[in-house]
């Protein structure tokens, strides 16, 4: 598949904007390796192999386990691997990617809410919602990806 197009390359201002997004989840106290985790369960849901690709090797690095990351796409039938708090951020986060399905159920609101306070919710929000902004980025450019011997 070839690269339609390079965001970066056009505009950088493009990505600094979904930057500083980023910038503010770095701050917001969020769990690293639960914000790796939600951004694999989004782009697997958003097939965005690019921020897979990514997201996997951050995952690692910030010292998830291996086997957590490769059942993440079947939590639901694994629940002795996740926390409470762990499946209610995974079911959330399949709720506001998929938005346009069903909205967010209440179920799904409550049990996040019950594990999480609400400034924690708002960074999850905001982590689902910037996450989708770059897997519809590289998924609609077709955003190459990197060679893995420069990245590693």
């Amino acid at each position: 598949m070839t690269q339609r197009l390079d965001i970066h390359a056009v505009d950088s201002q493009a990505h600094q904007a979904v930057f500083a997004m980023e910038r503010y989840l770095r701050e917001s106290g969020l769990d690293p390796r639960l914000y790796e985790l939600v951004k694999i369960r989004a782009s697997q849901l958003n097939g965005c192999a690019f921020c897979l690709d990514m997201h996997i090797r951050d995952a690692r690095r910030a010292g998830e386990d291996q086997r957590r990351i490769d059942v993440l796409c079947a939590w639901r039938e694994a629940p002795q691997l996740f926390t409470d708090a762990e499946r209610a951020a995974f079911a959330f986060t399949e709720a506001v990617t998929r938005i346009g399905d069903a909205g967010v159920p209440d179920d799904i609101w409550d049990e996040v809410a019950a594990q999480f306070d609400e400034t924690t919710i708002v960074a999850l929000l905001m982590a689902v919602a910037t996450i989708n902004v770059w897997n519809r980025l590289a998924v609609a450019t077709h955003q190459a990806l990197p060679d893995p011997s420069a990245s590693e």
